[in-house]
């Protein structure tokens, strides 16, 4: 049997996309309550291991990875993960030193659950490389106290995400669609957004089993929305430049924002329909990061 401890193994960690985003409460700990659906992206950012003598640390790289540079220590979530890791691991794991590099392709602070994502890799990756056979159920323990978005990161297949995060549930069945993914450069704090929220909670959404097409499956989600859109554009003024490009290309269906900003999505008939619509705007605007595809 190989020794996956001394292979180099990789592992995706696609982008996080919330469908719809309500505030349905607040807990008394200070912690709001969500329901959101969430899908996965064809874009991603992606983790590698290699193992070595030297401790395990991580090595930046990717379109993202020079902005953050003095975010590779220990506080970065990655980091976080494997520690975490190390601390369910049972004396059968062969625990290693080495590198983690993160190809980091995704915009930061954008709302797309990068930073998740990029945890959840490691999770994955490292009870793997490391044969620690760590069970699902305390994989998303641990996924839990890393971040909110972690949970759904971790099998990174559509959910319905309740709670603060932690409560995944069935989704509806998706139809065939495409998505664009646009990012206009600037990080946005989720704290601060959520401070300028204002307004009455929003109810949980009535979703059905499954929409027969992507049409349906639009109407129903414009009745819903992002409860941090607004704030966001207060916040972010340039997110609603972003929403009104988004809007504005050939056979768009709905243009929203995703979490807490401030990338923002289009959906589109097919996958080629959205990869046409981000080349024709990525020539518009080649200051944003903009992608388009299907979903993962």
């Amino acid at each position: 049997m190989m020794d996956l401890t001394t292979e180099s193994l990789t592992e995706a960690a696609p982008a996080k996309i919330n469908l719809y985003l309500h505030v349905t409460g607040k807990r008394a700990d200070g912690y709001h309550l969500l329901d959101s659906l969430v899908v996965f992206a064809g874009a991603g950012d992606r983790l590698r291991y290699e193992p070595g003598p030297e401790p395990l640390h991580l090595v930046l790289a990717g379109r993202f990875g020079p902005s953050l540079t003095d975010a590779a220590g220990p506080d970065n979530l990655v980091m976080k993960a494997a520690a975490a890791l190390e601390s369910a691991c049972g004396p059968a794991a062969r625990v290693r030193g080495g590198r983690l590099i993160l190809e980091k392709d995704l915009p930061v602070a954008s709302g797309i659950g990068g930073g998740s994502a990029d945890a959840a890799a490691a999770l994955r990756l490292l009870n793997r490389a490391w044969n620690a056979e760590v069970d699902q159920a305390t994989l998303l323990r641990l996924a839990e106290k890393l971040g909110a978005d972690v949970p759904v990161c971790l099998a990174s297949q559509t959910a319905r995400m309740e709670g603060i995060g932690e409560i995944l549930g069935a989704a509806p069945v998706l139809p065939e669609c495409g998505m664009v993914l646009v990012n206009c450069g600037q990080a946005v704090s989720t704290p601060e957004v959520f401070r300028k929220r204002e307004g009455a909670f929003v109810p949980r959404a009535a979703l059905p089993a499954r929409w027969p097409d992507a049409e349906s499956m639009v109407a129903d989600l414009a009745r819903q929305e992002n409860s941090l859109e607004t704030p966001a554009c207060v916040v972010c003024p340039p997110v609603q430049t972003v929403l009104s490009a988004i809007h504005t290309l050939p056979e768009c269906l709905l243009a929203r924002m995703s979490g807490s900003g401030a990338t923002c999505f289009g959906l589109f008939p097919s996958a080629r329909s959205a990869e046409a619509a981000a080349a024709e705007l990525a020539q518009a605007q080649p200051g944003w990061w903009v992608w388009g595809g299907g979903l993962a």
